[in-house]
């Protein structure tokens, strides 16, 4: 099952499909994906506690995680 991704997960792929979780769901692995992440709080591709935006690993273990 699918963790949930933080609503302030950003990727340019979402801009083009009609949901986004399609693109979230479709990517495999984060770390080595076209699909370029970034968070809509800090406009980055960090985080607001300075780790790496991604599908994976923007979930609720992170403290600046929003559902």
């Amino acid at each position: 099952m699918n963790q949930p991704f933080c609503k302030h997960l950003r990727s340019k792929e979402m801009y083009v499909v009609e949901r986004p979780e399609d693109v979230l769901e479709r990517e495999e692995d984060n770390t080595v994906s076209a699909c370029h992440f970034w968070c809509n709080r800090t406009l980055t591709v960090a985080g607001p506690d300075d780790r790496p935006a991604g599908r994976n690993i923007c979930n609720a273990s992170r403290r600046c995680f929003e559902s």
